[in-house]
């Protein structure tokens, strides 16, 4: 028996990426409440409010990443590319956002982990291309 895609279970990976967009896209929307609004002395430098909203500013862009990869995982079924890439978003946000907000808020930089963190948003975008292109 077929069941008709809009009555099928969504598939868990699909859960998990559509949860993380929703999530991030919260934390993004307080996190620059907070880089708006916290007194000067909060930021180590200053330059560390515009590092905090950098960081918000890259959790909010990559938030619809991942709503996109929940729902093509819904509409195309599980694809590795796709699965991939939604890793490699949720992966590479928290370590970038993580890492530059970090610094802008102690003035500790984390060695590798913001150019790691990069790096795989940047592969994320990259599979996300790879299985666009796929039939």
């Amino acid at each position: 028996m077929n069941v008709p895609a809009s009555l099928s279970p969504v598939p868990r990976a699909a859960r998990f990426f559509l949860a993380s967009g929703g999530l991030l896209g919260l934390l993004s929307v307080a996190g620059g409440a907070l880089a708006a609004h916290l007194p000067d002395a909060m930021f180590a430098t200053p330059s560390g409010r515009m590092l905090a909203r950098e960081a918000v500013e890259m959790g909010m862009w990559h938030a619809p990443a991942l709503l996109a990869v929940g729902i093509l995982l819904c509409v195309r079924g599980r694809r590795v590319p796709l699965l991939l890439a939604g890793a490699a978003f949720a992966l590479g946000v928290v370590l970038f956002c993580g890492a530059v907000g970090w610094t802008g808020v102690t003035g500790q930089h984390l060695g590798p982990v913001a150019p790691t963190g990069g790096s795989l948003l940047m592969l994320a975008w990259l599979l996300m291309a790879v299985d666009g292109l796929r039939r």
